[in-house]
């Protein structure tokens, strides 16, 4: 009598557990990734990954395209600010907070953000400063800035001074560990507390270096020193990974590739014969052949339009064909790609600046690309942009450029001034009117509002909006215009359009 075949028999014949941690399955016995912190897995591969990120950038114009997209979509030349103090916290009236706004706007973005006295280097704007700081992150993995005052005459003395990824770095370049790695030394909770960076870059003219320890927070006043700028994906990560890191491989292929296919279009482009002998000596030179222009080279011989060679008894013509174009070229660059769409976060068909999907696939495209270019520039906003206002505030509040009450001493009351918004370029409309008639209808159902719908389809405000609007009706009507009657206007677009569809 045969033994019953159990379930319990099944399971352990079957081994549970993943497939993927099998070491039996010849796929899997060979993928043998170690175990390590985040620290062990990405510094030691950091400074490979930034030249090659760097190098792709500048040489290969599908990433050249790619990172610029983001950049342009994200930040554009750079966030601007839309103070919003919380009037209700701060005890005053929605016209007094207004105005408050208005003044901290003008003088941020007019005064301090549009002079280069901003910059410690005195070359860039602060939307400069946030381009190279964009790229930074990118290509790099991280970037930081330290906020110096410095007196130029100026009215504001803050300045935003930008460090590259490669000096933050161990002093004398020692090697990392649970303390002070990657150029950071943390404290007990993994906390930054130390930032190390170098005097000169390790790649630039000087022979020598030395380190300048600056403390991540000031002793006294504990606001930030150092503004690291870094996407961290795991518990105690300490620096960035760039972005292209995990299609970096890919790119180098493709790039030997597209050199090789080019050299072999070039080839194929020259007609090439070749002529057979039993021999395998050169035949005398043919027909064709200008002794003046021929430039001493006894293998060289030209083929004249509608010339006639005769060939001697045993000689023989071949041609090369190398065969291109290579049919397989384009779908091989096309895979490779949307694999560098996919970690960029850009759909293919922006990526190549290419539509040629129905408008409900392009459309989802952007909407798809939209959604990271939003919670990038919300991330870049929060951590680069929000920091160095609030510091710039502080200044500002400190020296009696802007008058609030109660912003040094209570918490709470500097929270509610530095509330703010930062706004950017805004996503391109395929259908404009569909689209602004979607915006009437959610503000008319109450899901939106005007002030949120001027910033996202236009990056305007919608109070300023208002205001010109209304200089601009009272001025028609004194110079005697008349209006734009809009159900006509609507009758006109509709009998147009009837005429081009005829």
């Amino acid at each position: 009598m045969s033994k019953p075949f159990s379930i319990h028999s099944r399971m352990t014949m079957s081994g549970g557990g993943y497939d993927a941690a099998s070491t039996k399955r010849r796929v899997t016995r060979t993928w043998n990734a170690r175990l390590g912190s985040s620290d062990t897995d990405d510094l030691p591969s950091l400074e490979k990954l930034r030249t090659s990120s760097r190098d792709a950038y500048r040489n290969q114009p599908l990433v050249t395209g790619g990172i610029d997209t983001k950049r342009y979509n994200t930040i554009g030349g750079g966030l601007v600010l839309q103070a919003q103090p919380n009037h209700e916290v701060l005890g005053i009236t929605e016209e007094e907070a207004s105005a408050w706004a208005k003044d901290v706007e003008f003088k941020f973005s007019k005064v301090w953000a549009k002079s280069k006295n901003c910059d410690a280097e005195r070359t860039k704007t602060f939307g400069d400063i946030q381009v190279v700081a964009f790229y930074s992150t990118l290509l790099s993995g991280d970037v930081c800035a330290l906020l110096p005052y410095i007196d130029r005459g100026s009215k504001f003395s803050l300045a935003v001074q930008l460090i590259e990824a490669d000096r933050l770095s161990n002093p004398n370049n020692k090697t990392d560990n649970e303390k002070t790695a990657g150029g950071i030394t943390v404290g007990e909770y993994g906390d930054p507390v130390t930032y190390h960076f170098s005097k000169y870059h390790p790649g630039g003219f000087s022979m020598r270096n030395q380190w300048v320890d600056v403390p991540a927070y000031g002793e006294k006043s504990n606001r930030p020193n150092v503004i690291h700028l870094c996407e961290r994906r795991r518990p105690g990560q300490r620096r960035g990974v760039p972005v292209l890191a995990p299609v970096l491989e890919s790119l180098k292929v493709l790039s030997e590739y597209t050199t090789a296919e080019l050299e072999s279009a070039l080839i194929s482009g020259l007609y090439t014969v070749f002529i057979k002998t039993e021999t395998g000596e050169l035949p005398d030179p043919m027909g064709g052949v200008d002794e003046a222009e021929d430039d001493g080279d006894d293998r060289t011989m030209e083929l004249a339009p509608g010339l006639i060679v005769g060939l001697k008894e045993g000689e023989s013509i071949e041609t090369a064909n190398p065969g291109r174009p290579n049919q397989a070229f384009e779908p091989f660059v096309q895979a490779i790609v949307k694999q560098v769409g996919a970690a960029l976060q850009v759909p293919y068909e922006l990526l190549i600046k290419h539509f040629s999907s129905s408008y409900s696939a392009s459309r989802a495209a952007l909407l798809e690309a939209w959604k990271a270019f939003k919670t990038r520039r919300a991330w870049f906003a929060e951590n680069f942009c929000q920091p160095i206002y609030e510091e710039w505030l502080h200044e500002a509040v400190l020296i009696g450029a802007i008058n609030a009450p109660g912003f040094i001493e209570d918490e709470e009351i500097r929270t509610a001034y530095c509330q703010a918004a930062w706004n950017g370029p805004q996503p391109g409309q395929l259908d404009p009117v569909k689209e602004t008639q979607a915006a009437v209808a959610r503000v008319e159902a109450g899901f939106s509002t005007r002030t949120k719908e001027a910033a996202e389809m236009t990056g305007t405000d919608f109070e300023q909006n208002a205001m010109i609007a209304k200089r601009e009706n009272a001025l028609i009507l004194e110079s005697g215009l008349k209006r734009i009657d809009n159900s006509k206007a609507e009758k006109i677009d509709l009998e147009e359009e009837k005429m081009n569809n005829e």
